[in-house]
C-alpha cells in the first residue's frame, strides 16, 4: 500500500461507515456503521439493527453485506467498520474472501484482529477519536444493551 493508498478517517468510505453509525444512534440502536467498498466507492452501507429490528445478527457490517446484495466476489472490496469486527462479523469477513478491513477504532472493543489477520486479511486501524468517543458513551450510557450485543 502506498502512502496516497493508505486509508484515513475522511475518507468517503469510512465517512460512509461513520454516518451509518450516527443513524444507528439517532434511532436508539447501537452505534456501529460499515460500509463495502470497491475501487474507492462505496458499494453500500448498513449499521447495527439489533434494536430496531430485533434481528440478534444485525451487526453494522452484516447489515451494509446484505446491503451491497450479492456480489460476484469480494476479493476486491474494503470492509469499512467504526469498530472491530466481533467473532461473526469476522467469520463473515473471512468467508467472503474479503481482503483488507478498516477500522475506525479497537480501544472499547478489541474484535477478532488475530483471527482475520491469521487467514490474511489486512486490518487497518485509523484509531478515530469521534469512534472512541460515540462508544465510551455509549457503553457508559447503555451497559445492558452494550453486554447484549456483544453476548455477554
Amino acid at each position: 500500500m502506498t502512502q496516497s493508498d493508505a486509508p484515513t478517517s475522511q475518507d468517503a468510505a469510512f465517512e460512509a461507515a461513520y454516518g451509518a453509525a450516527q443513524k444507528s444512534l439517532h434511532e436508539g440502536g447501537i452505534p456501529i456503521g460499515a460500509a463495502l467498498a470497491r475501487g474507492g466507492v462505496v458499494i453500500a452501507s448498513g449499521h447495527n439493527e439489533r434494536v430496531q429490528n430485533g434481528d440478534p445478527i444485525a451487526h453494522g457490517e452484516m447489515s451494509a453485506l446484505r446491503a451491497a446484495g450479492r456480489q460476484k466476489s469480494y476479493r476486491d472490496t474494503t470492509l469499512y467498520t467504526t469498530l472491530a469486527p466481533c467473532a461473526m462479523c469476522t467469520g463473515t469477513i473471512i468467508q467472503f474472501k474479503i481482503p483488507r478491513v478498516v477500522v475506525g477504532e479497537a480501544r472499547t472493543f478489541g474484535g477478532e484482529f488475530e483471527l482475520l489477520r491469521s487467514r490474511g486479511v489486512e486490518v487497518v486501524v485509523l484509531d478515530d477519536q469521534r469512534c472512541v468517543d460515540m462508544m465510551r458513551t455509549f457503553q457508559a450510557e447503555n451497559p445492558e444493551l452494550w453486554a447484549e450485543d456483544i453476548a455477554e
